[in-house]
């Protein structure tokens, strides 16, 4: 029988500048910084350094516990977030946050319905896709 998966845990997201992309992340999309809890029971997103320095690892950065991709690149990743804010209010937050706008609001097929989505790009040049359902999903 095949494995079968069924959510997102964690993802990984190369970074040039540990500390400009945590800025980034929570200006404009709103995250918070933690240390490292394996107790939140949350999807999380860690960023990591180029040097592999992990940021969530703050108590000890130098250590690194983990292993990630095998050819790791800033800005090469594209990820999708959703929200539950309207695209219009999602346009006038990237525009008051002064992030350019890729392309959007715009109707896209995704992994459960319709979805609506704006695209920016994160300060490395990953593609950032936040997006809502245009109904509520099944």
């Amino acid at each position: 029988m095949p494995v079968k998966v069924h959510a997102l845990d964690h993802l990984v997201i190369n970074v040039a500048d540990v500390a400009r992309s945590v800025a980034w992340y929570q200006k404009v999309l709103g995250m918070e910084v933690k240390v490292f809890d394996p107790g939140q029971g949350r999807p999380k997103a860690n960023l990591a350094g180029i040097w592999r320095s992990k940021y969530q690892c703050a108590k000890d950065a130098d250590k690194v516990e983990w292993f990630t991709a095998d050819h790791e690149m800033p800005g090469s990743d594209d990820l999708c977030f959703f929200t539950t804010s309207s695209p219009e209010e999602v346009v006038a937050h990237l525009e008051a946050a002064d992030v350019a706008i890729e392309e959007g609001p715009v109707v896209r097929q995704g992994a459960r319905g319709t979805l609506r989505s704006v695209y920016c790009r994160d300060p490395d040049g990953s593609l950032i896709e936040i997006s809502s359902y245009a109904e509520r999903p099944a």
